[in-house]
C-alpha cells in the first residue's frame, strides 16, 4: 500500500518518470528474480550447517 501511495505522489509531482517507472517495473523484477532464488538457497545453506553446528547442544540439552 505505501509503494502504491508513493507511486501516486510520484504520478502528481512528476508524470513521466512514473510512467517510466511503471512499465520498467516488470522488467527489474525480471533482472533481480536470479538474485533472490540465491538468495533463498543461501539461506537454507547457511540454516543447515548452524543447525549441524547447534546439533550438539541440542543433544546435550
Amino acid at each position: 500500500m505505501a509503494a502504491f501511495l508513493l507511486w501516486l505522489i510520484l504520478l502528481v509531482v512528476c508524470w513521466p518518470l512514473a510512467l517510466l517507472a511503471l512499465l520498467l517495473y516488470p522488467l527489474i523484477w525480471l533482472v533481480l528474480l536470479p538474485f533472490r532464488i540465491l538468495g533463498f538457497a543461501v539461506e537454507g545453506a547457511f540454516g543447515i550447517v548452524r543447525g549441524l553446528f547447534l546439533l550438539p547442544g541440542r543433544i546435550l540439552k
